[in-house]
């Protein structure tokens, strides 16, 4: 859960990009950290632990400072967990004190049987650590588009976004850096949305 602190008027968000193996949870990152521009001009250091198959094997770690609400300082963590169901505890680990939630779907059409395995290996992850999805901001970014094998994008709202309530979604080509801050912009907009009514006091 976020992290309120009063001393140092500071909010921290955690969110993480989820979804399955080689799906573009980390080029979401990378992009984000090579083109991301803060409001105080730095950013934190990206860790990323990869195998030679580009696997993401434990969490990449980036912090974003983002503009002030009522006198706080906003700090964005974002993570990835990796997308072998082998090392589902790891994902777990990373899913402890989630804020709000990008799931990264690949596009092409044989693998929407591992978008919807990772949707619900989420929900039983959240559920494990006593959280529900319906109570966390979350959006669906459909990766890949620029593939000839990518399915229609009703498709992939039909299989991933079939609720009565649906969640905003974004297409993308992650290592163009198409949709990438769109996804971004939306899941903090979401965040700050409902951290600026529930969590942060109203000062004078």
């Amino acid at each position: 859960m976020a992290i309120i602190n009063q001393a140092t008027r500071e909010l921290q968000v955690k969110i993480v990009y989820y979804g399955p193996a080689m799906g573009g949870k980390t080029t979401n990152l990378v992009q984000i950290h090579d083109h991301v521009q803060t409001a105080a001009g730095n950013k934190g250091k990206l860790v990323s632990l990869a195998t030679s198959s580009d696997r993401t094997l434990f969490f990449d770690f980036l912090p974003i400072e983002a503009v002030s609400i009522r006198g706080f300082r906003t700090k964005f963590q974002l993570y990835t967990v990796p997308g072998q169901v082998i090392y589902n505890t790891t994902r777990q680990l990373v899913l402890r004190g989630v804020d709000g939630i990008v799931f990264v779907a690949d596009s092409q059409y044989e693998k929407m049987a591992e978008n919807v395995e990772s949707f619900q290996n989420l929900q039983e992850n959240l559920h494990s650590l006593k959280l529900d999805l319906d109570d966390i901001p979350y959006v669906l970014q459909y990766n890949k588009r620029d593939l000839p094998n990518a399915a229609p994008v009703e498709y992939l709202e039909y299989v991933l976004n079939n609720r009565d309530v649906q969640v905003p979604s974004f297409t993308a080509c992650a290592n163009r850096c198409e949709g990438v801050f769109e996804t971004l912009n939306m899941i903090t907009r979401l965040l700050l949305h409902k951290f600026i009514h529930q969590s942060i006091p109203q000062y004078a």
